[in-house]
């Protein structure tokens, strides 16, 4: 009867011991949470370019109608 209880003490001992936690697969958490950084980079970045684009196109504009203001050309008065 010792030797049966010895001999469960030390199976269980022994799963324990060569058992532990489980290794949570954190490389493929983080090379998901910075690929999703990344695409929120890009589509900030995106637009951010657009904006861009439309301030550049209303500057352009603006300034048209300033020359053309100024030279008698025709134009809008922003008055």
């Amino acid at each position: 009867m010792k030797r049966l209880i010895l001999s469960l003490a030390l199976v269980a001992a022994f799963s324990t011991s060569f058992v532990s936690c489980r290794d949570t697969n954190k490389k493929a958490d983080d090379v998901e949470d910075v690929t999703d950084d990344v695409e929120d980079a890009m589509d900030d970045t995106g637009d951010a370019i657009e904006d861009a684009v439309d301030d550049t196109g209303d500057a352009i504009e603006e300034g048209v109608d300033e020359i053309e203001e100024n030279t008698g050309t025709g134009g809008t008065d922003d008055m």
